[in-house]
């Protein structure tokens, strides 16, 4: 039997690229799927262990793309294992400043972190239930749940993802599981750009007294693919405890 195979959209960024690392090393052939950065995805292909890895182009804003992507991938793969939809975007507006949040920041958020993740999750259904035993992990956010974060948009649209994993958990019952990975702050492409009182102030926030790194998400989507096969429709947080408070 060929080796199992995981689709990473967004798999060229900091978390995608973690995620990618960890699903070859667990024996699976991964498409690093990415947008436009072509060259970060080709770089994460040449770091994977194992053979049959390859940089696919998944615009996850673009529906009738992803239908010819998903053929194309049909004619060369045969079914897809595991689906990650890792592809996000947002920007930095603070959630007082009602005007600065402009419809098309917001536009932009939605049609990438939820209409994205179900467009894919449209296109490639039958590739999914094509495999023995498929999953879909949704890469969310705790500001879905505490709505802090770094726009209220983007609050929302992880708050709309993890909703989405649930109806969906019910939808694609039983041939398809799904569920949510969701990391609170992670130490990767985001936060490299914050002042370091900025990022200590979210470590303190933590019980744990530790921000997440892409590594932690990684081995939490492993974990989901590998480990709970008697879980849908659930959300799974890598936050430090975030969501609990600190005493």
């Amino acid at each position: 039997m060929t080796s199992p195979v995981a689709l990473v959209t967004g798999g060229g960024g900091g978390i995608g690229s973690a995620i990618s690392r960890r699903l070859a090393s667990d024996g699976m052939r991964v498409l690093v799927g990415y947008r436009a950065s072509v060259d970060r995805a080709d770089r994460v292909v040449s770091e994977l262990t194992g053979e049959g890895h390859r940089a696919l182009q998944v615009p996850v804003d673009d529906s009738e793309a992803l239908a010819a992507v998903a053929a194309a991938v049909a004619s060369t793969e045969g079914r897809i294992d595991a689906l990650v939809n890792c592809a996000g975007v947002t920007r930095p507006v603070a959630h007082d400043d009602l005007d600065a949040l402009d419809d098309d920041l917001i536009d932009q958020i939605f049609v990438t972190n939820w209409r994205g993740p179900f467009a894919t999750i449209r296109a490639f259904r039958s590739l999914l239930e094509a495999a023995p035993d498929p999953i879909i992990v949704n890469i969310s956010s705790v500001a879905g749940i505490t709505g802090q974060g770094s726009n209220v948009a983007y609050c929302a649209s992880k708050a709309a993802l993890d909703s989405m994993t649930r109806s969906l958990g019910r939808a694609l019952a039983p041939s398809i599981r799904i569920m949510s990975v969701s990391p609170g702050w992670v130490m990767g492409d985001y936060a490299a750009r914050m002042p370091e009182d900025v990022i200590a102030a979210q470590r303190d926030a933590t019980p744990l007294r530790r921000l997440a790194t892409g590594d932690d998400v990684a081995a939490a989507v492993s974990a989901v693919i590998r480990d709970l096969p008697c879980s849908t429709g659930s959300i799974v947080n890598v936050d430090g405890g975030r969501p609990l408070g600190v005493a």
